[in-house]
């Protein structure tokens, strides 16, 4: 019995590291992301599209 409490104990260490290595997987993601849609060339085709959107007849 013992064990088993031993075992529980290291594998709730775990699972804290599981959710800190997601949460900064994730936040690369999106500083990626972000990098992506503020670049010029995705900014400018937004804004090209956006016009064109608005202008149409």
């Amino acid at each position: 019995m013992v064990r088993a409490v031993q075992r529980r104990r290291s594998d709730a260490g775990m699972t804290t590291a599981e959710y800190a290595v997601g949460t900064l997987g994730a936040c690369a993601l999106a500083a990626g992301l972000y990098k992506v849609v503020t670049s010029a060339a995705i900014t400018g085709a937004l804004t090209e599209m956006l016009e064109r959107a608005l202008h149409a007849t």
